[in-house]
């Protein structure tokens, strides 16, 4: 399947209503302090009704705006697909919150409306009276991945031309509290300057929108593809190499062929060795870039990895801060994402510029 338009909303500048699509490449990435990375939001005026907005929650009104402003491309899309492991919990808290300050009387239905996770692709199928395939993948930290998966099943079967796929995901207060006192983010206080180079236990928290126009033919001589997702839960490192020989091997790919390797480092000593032991696999050779440093570790950041991925391989310029080794080929031809999240849920996705079919395995 095709990436036709791809637009993100995140910790940094990237949403073009923001900044011009290329600024936040070649201007550097925009610093954060502390244990949160909070999205720059657009004012979306002209994306969605002030009405409408008002009664949005964070995560609905950042993915509404970012599928709205992509569906200018396609406005007549054959099915939204939507990823996030919590949806709108925010407002799924207010909403049980005020069943207890209410004494379960009156309620105002607005959070219990926008607490659903499916709440995004139900209000962009409402926006844009789309009647095709809606659905929402909640699957934790596989939710995007997913919602690939599901998108290349209705490619491969020709029940559709073109989706709206998408990976979305709010900082909660409530659930970074229990995660922070459980141990998963920092404790001391940091910047995103120096997160990888962090020997600290825990990372950070991140958030944002990020949504793929799909089509299943390619509309251009050269159009970056998903080629293959594959992922495994609960797997020893041996496994997960022994996964990633399998991808290589079906592509008839050798490790020295992979133009680029994007790794999910996030600052957490405990969990790097598993990208370090993925980046021995290829040597020192292969360009490495890292993106949490960017975005925070939340549950479909791997949505924001395959945005990056596409500038990439699309030659777009991106700040020179999330490259940890060696150059960018001038004309790469493919790149490896591999991520994992909380060492327990881990992905492989292989995108590339050729116009064979794609394949994608569980």
């Amino acid at each position: 399947m095709f990436i036709k338009a791809a637009i993100c909303i995140s910790p940094q500048e990237t949403f073009p209503l923001i900044a011009p699509a290329a600024a936040w490449g070649t201007n550097g990435l925009k610093e954060h302090e502390g244990d949160k990375y909070f999205a720059a939001e657009p004012s979306y005026e002209g994306l969605i009704q002030a009405g409408v907005l008002r009664r949005m929650g964070k995560a609905v009104r950042m993915g509404v705006g970012a599928g709205v402003r992509i569906l200018k491309e396609a406005p007549a899309v054959d099915g939204i697909i939507i990823g996030t492991a919590n949806g709108g919990l925010e407002d799924c808290i207010k909403f049980l919150n005020q069943i207890v300050d209410y004494d379960e009387g009156t309620l105002t239905p607005t959070n219990f409306v926008q607490s659903t996770p499916n709440a995004i692709a139900g209000q962009l199928a409402l926006i844009h009276r789309n009647t095709g395939y809606n659905i929402t993948h909640v699957h934790g930290g596989l939710s995007f991945e997913n919602a690939l998966v599901d998108a290349s099943l209705l490619f491969e079967q020709e029940q559709v031309e073109t989706l709206l796929v998408g990976g979305i995901e709010e900082i909660s207060e409530y659930n970074h509290n229990i995660d922070r006192i459980s141990g998963v983010f920092k404790k001391e206080p940091g910047s995103s300057a120096s997160l990888l180079a962090s020997t600290s236990a825990g990372t950070v928290n991140g958030e944002g929108a990020v949504m793929f126009l799909l089509e299943r033919k390619a509309a251009q001589r050269r159009q970056v593809r998903i080629r293959e997702v594959t992922t495994l839960s609960f797997a020893s490192p041996a496994q997960v190499e022994e996964r990633l020989s399998e991808l290589l091997d079906r592509h008839d790919l050798e490790a020295a062929s992979i133009d680029a390797l994007m790794l999910g480092y996030n600052g957490d000593v405990r969990s790097a060795g598993w990208y370090d032991r993925i980046r021995g696999c290829f040597g020192g050779a292969t360009p490495v870039f890292s993106f949490k440093n960017a975005c925070g570790e939340y549950p479909t950041a791997s949505a924001f990895a395959v945005w990056l991925g596409h500038q990439l391989l699309t030659n777009q310029p991106v700040p020179a801060t999330l490259r940890c080794s060696g150059k960018m080929p001038d004309k790469p031809a493919n790149l490896l994402i591999y991520n994992h999240y909380r060492e327990e849920e881990h992905s492989f996705i292989l995108l590339d510029h050729s116009h064979r079919p794609p394949l994608l395995t569980r």
